[in-house]
């Protein structure tokens, strides 16, 4: 079950440079000035409606399917109230940030147009 998504409708210049790396800051519309850079900036057309990021969750981004191994204690607020999370994909031992979800699985390349969904894990 899909209980967000969103199109992808900038990409900030080092937003790429990141996501090669395995970092993606996500922010919905507006977003601020400081973070235009480096982020992949996303229009959501199906909201969270209550429902939490969870562990074994799945994140599709352009068709890549990731798998969530961590969710920080705001992920789930940010992604509802700002449309912002920082996802990190195969970042092991990686320090969790309270609004940063950790994922494994392979690199998505970041394409405006692409959509970005988040379904609950079997």
């Amino acid at each position: 079950m899909t209980y967000y998504r969103s199109t992808i409708v900038d990409i900030g210049p080092e937003a790429l440079e990141m996501a090669a790396a395995g970092v993606f800051i996500l922010f919905g519309e507006p977003l601020p000035e400081a973070l235009a850079e480096v982020s992949v900036v996303h229009r959501p057309s199906q909201t969270l409606e209550g429902h939490a990021i969870n562990v074994g969750d799945i994140i599709t981004i352009g068709g890549q399917e990731l798998t969530i191994t961590l969710v920080g204690e705001l992920a789930t607020k940010n992604l509802d109230d700002l449309g912002h999370v920082v996802l990190y994909v195969n970042h092991p031992g990686q320090k969790l940030l309270p609004g940063s979800v950790q994922a494994d699985g392979e690199l998505p390349v970041v394409e405006r147009g692409q959509t970005i969904e988040f379904r609950a894990g079997s």
